[in-house]
């Protein structure tokens, strides 16, 4: 019954972070049509500034409550107080860096952008704590009512800025607006009266350090790339660069990740049973990875169609950029689920550790890349430290569960498979259809339902099959069952 709740609430979380994917997608189109590359690489630099700021500065109260045995006022109160004190930090450091930071880049525009986006990070920080207990029964419907919400609100208000001749500010109105909104409807589908106290921080404080930590070394991670092509190129690359590398997690941040969310709190239910959890995880990265192959490989294969239909002609060159980093991308799923996985167990360290190994891959093969090639060698660099940070998760996962690499690889072969035949029959596709001059949306629809045909009769060819009912979710295998857990191990996750 279990993998059943769990697939509810992920169901509300696809839907509210699909649909506010969507509307970002719809404004992101608009935007990308009224303003410059320019406009955005300057709101992108501003905003990898705040994302650094924001995810050192990161609190997991979320995910401090969902593993407690119980909650009680008083943590809600413990939760909130150390929100107000981040958003406090936040807005300080901000208010000391902005400048700095303007003028290393050489643009006094970037300080007025910085401090009005740092609303957006100390408006989340205070949203209400009584969303957990919720979260905790996996029941995520008011999650899906404060994102949508949010959302819209923020999606009508950037229109009108746009519409008024407010320029790239309609691009930081759209950052902004979506947390304040979602803050006070919080209070709304989570009522809770507001509390100063501290007298639960020692269930926070163990939590806290490592994953502290971890969150440092992953802002520099993730931003490293737009820092260093803010500082070594100019506003319009870094535009192309950012749009091309926000279309790329739009997969991942629509349908896995929010899809994996439930998963800890199921990982935290049954984190006593070694084998249950074992399955658990298996079937948990097998169908994170189940959509994360085409959609990535998908991207890659017709990047110039999509620029060219979604975009316009003035992002001519962003097309490069997005195949290469939605591949750079393809492996991120399956961490996620490694995230969930150690956060269960009490395990942040294990964060940390791969964060640390990602930096010291990933900076090198960025720096080389920046300066061999330029943008597009930047992308290329990413796509070689993400092909090699595959091989930690792997390791890290047999070091946690005792599950070998072997088995895990055993676990994905058949997406694999189904992946290698999808490409192929693209690339054939495209070869062939080349020479008829076809309308770029016309081509694009073609290879892309050709694509979705040929992953799906690769999957049931290797003997794939969903099942779903009486309690259970899997992905049956006709050849093929995992050896760690007997038939009914799995039961009820």
């Amino acid at each position: 019954m279990l993998a059943m709740k769990a697939l509810q609430g992920a169901g509300w979380l696809v839907a509210s972070r699909f649909l506010g994917r969507f509307i970002d997608f719809f404004t992101l189109l608009i935007m990308a049509r009224m303003l410059t590359p320019a406009d955005f690489g300057l709101t992108a630099l501003a905003m990898s500034c705040v994302a650094i700021v924001d995810m050192v500065l990161e609190i997991p109260v979320t995910q401090a409550l969902v593993r407690l045995p119980q909650v009680d006022k008083t943590h809600l109160d413990t939760g909130f107080t150390l929100g107000a004190l981040r958003g406090l930090a936040i807005g300080l450091l901000l208010l000391a860096v902005a400048w700095p930071f303007s003028w290393l880049n050489g643009d006094p525009q970037l300080v007025p952008v910085i401090l009005a986006l740092a609303f957006a990070p100390i408006a989340r920080g205070l949203a209400s704590p009584g969303l957990v207990l919720f979260i905790r029964e996996l029941g995520f419907l008011r999650n899906f009512l404060l994102e949508t919400g949010g959302k819209l609100a923020a999606f009508c208000l950037a229109i009108a800025t746009l519409l008024l001749g407010g320029g790239y500010w309609a691009l930081v109105v759209n950052f902004v607006a979506a947390p304040i909104f979602g803050c006070a409807i919080s209070y709304r589908l989570a009522p809770y009266r507001p509390a100063l106290s501290l007298a639960r921080l020692p269930d926070f404080a163990g939590f806290v350090g490592w994953f502290t930590c971890a969150q440092l070394v992953s802002a520099v991670n993730w931003q490293f790339d737009r820092i260093l092509l803010g500082l070594g190129g100019s506003k319009e690359v870094l535009g192309r660069y950012a749009v091309a590398a926000d279309l790329s997690v739009m997969p991942t941040q629509s349908l896995i990740g929010p899809a994996l969310q439930p998963i800890m709190a199921a990982f935290a239910r049954i984190k006593e049973e070694d084998q249950r959890l074992r399955l658990a995880f298996l079937k948990a990265a097998r169908f994170s990875m189940l959509v994360s192959v085409p959609c990535s490989l998908g991207i890659a294969l017709t990047s110039d169609l999509i620029v060219e239909v979604l975009l316009g002609p003035k992002w001519h060159g962003a097309d490069w950029l997005l195949s290469l980093l939605s591949l750079s991308v393809m492996a991120t799923p399956y961490f996620q689920t490694l995230y969930s996985l150690s956060l269960a167990l009490g395990r942040p360290e294990v964060i940390f550790r791969l964060n640390l190994y990602d930096l010291a891959v990933r900076a090198p093969a960025v720096l080389v890349g920046f300066l061999q090639w330029g943008a597009v060698g930047m992308a290329a660099g990413r796509v070689i430290a993400a092909a090699i940070m595959a091989v930690f998760f792997l390791r890290w996962l047999r070091n946690l569960l005792m599950v070998g690499i072997a088995e895990q690889l055993a676990n994905l072969w058949k997406i694999a498979v189904a992946g290698a035949v999808m490409t192929a029959g693209v690339l054939g596709l495209r070869g062939a259809i080349a020479a008829w001059h076809l309308p770029a949306l016309a081509e694009l629809v073609a290879i892309a339902a050709l694509g979705a045909l040929l992953y799906g009769f690769g999957l049931l060819a290797c003997g794939m099959r969903l099942a779903i009912g009486a309690g259970r979710l899997d992905l049956s295998d006709r050849w093929w069952r995992p050896r760690i857990g007997a038939s009914r191990t799995g039961e009820g996750w």
